[in-house]
């Protein structure tokens, strides 16, 4: 490696499968696209289509989807190094439901276990996480082992090194509860919020952002008030928190007392998956590019209102060129 990536993120990745008609039920659907799926794979592709130099560490089956994953990464410009086969596990796949403008269930197929959550700490390129200028890890990393144990080990030979985000990421039903993205988690939500706590926790120990909505930030802290989110997480080590509130717009609020409150950017929703990831990858560009707080936030709101009114998630992605003519648009 001769110079760090601009981003290296870590996480899940899979095929999306979704309908080409919306407003239908999955039952009654009778057309579907593939795409790249895997919300850190999605911020690794949201950065890159703005420049970035990005890469994804993460794990597919040995079979033809993962063909088409590390096709799909190199088509994007992100580097497909260190995502590798597990003969043992199937690629995941996930469906979802299309029902604008607030309602897309998902269907992950991950069992019996994701190749995602078989990264081995002994696996790791620790000098290149420890060199990227962003780092970039999810919840859903610290669900299961092995996946666990080498999170947190690349969290620990970054070292707190320029910036490493913690992308909240509360998915119920990877952690034994129900319900659907994020969310309680239905009857068993206490019990998997209880049971995630203490991992991220630790992963926060080393992170320099945190970034989620409410909900995630509620398995972090236990709060729901955005502003108590907010502080609990500076409280917790980080330097800079991102709170996301849907209709509510976006609050960042940073250690050294700067804070934002961004409207959201009004749309006419398609496809709400994926808005989030492209929010991630915008964040990372205005963080790479030293950006103050509140364009930062509205850079990155715009970027992910563009994909909530594309039909995918990965291949939406906007480049700075069309968040740019959004933006000179409002």
């Amino acid at each position: 490696m001769t110079e760090p990536y601009d981003l290296i993120t870590m996480g899940r990745i899979g095929v999306d499968i979704y309908p080409l008609q919306t407003g239908v039920p999955l039952a009654q659907v009778e057309t579907f696209g593939k795409f790249l799926g895997g919300s850190a794979t999605n911020v690794a592709v949201a950065a890159a289509r703005l420049g970035r130099r990005s890469a994804v560490i993460s794990r597919t089956g040995s079979d033809p989807f993962g063909d088409y994953l590390h096709q799909a990464l190199r088509d994007f410009g992100v580097d497909d190094r260190w995502v590798t086969p597990v003969d043992a596990y199937p690629t995941p796949v996930t469906f979802c439901e299309i029902f604008p403008p607030d309602d897309f269930p998902l269907y992950f197929y991950r069992r019996p276990k994701a190749p995602d959550l078989v990264i081995r700490p002994e696996e790791l390129d620790r000098d290149a996480i420890a060199a990227a200028r962003i780092f970039w890890i999810t919840g859903t990393g610290l669900c299961e082992e092995p996946s666990r144990s080498a999170t947190l080990a690349a969290l620990e030979a970054r070292a707190k090194r320029d910036t490493t985000v913690f992308d909240l990421d509360w998915r119920p039903m990877f952690w034994g509860g129900e319900g659907g993205a994020s969310g309680d988690g239905g009857a068993s939500g206490a019990v998997a919020m209880a049971t995630a706590r203490p991992y991220y926790e630790a992963a926060l120990r080393h992170a320099t952002v945190a970034v989620g909505n409410v909900d995630e930030a509620e398995v972090a802290t236990g709060l729901r008030d955005p502003k108590a989110c907010a502080q609990a997480l500076l409280d917790m080590g980080v330097e800079l928190a991102v709170i996301k509130q849907g209709p509510k717009g976006v609050l960042a609020v940073h250690r050294d007392g700067r804070t934002a409150e961004v409207p959201p950017t009004p749309v006419e929703v398609v496809n709400g998956l994926g808005a989030g990831d492209s929010f991630g990858g915008s964040l990372c560009h205005g963080l790479l590019a030293g950006w103050d707080l509140e364009p930062m936030m509205r850079y990155a709101n715009a970027a992910g209102a563009i994909v909530a009114s594309r039909l995918a998630c990965s291949s939406a992605m906007p480049t700075a060129d069309e968040v740019d003519a959004f933006l000179a648009g409002r």
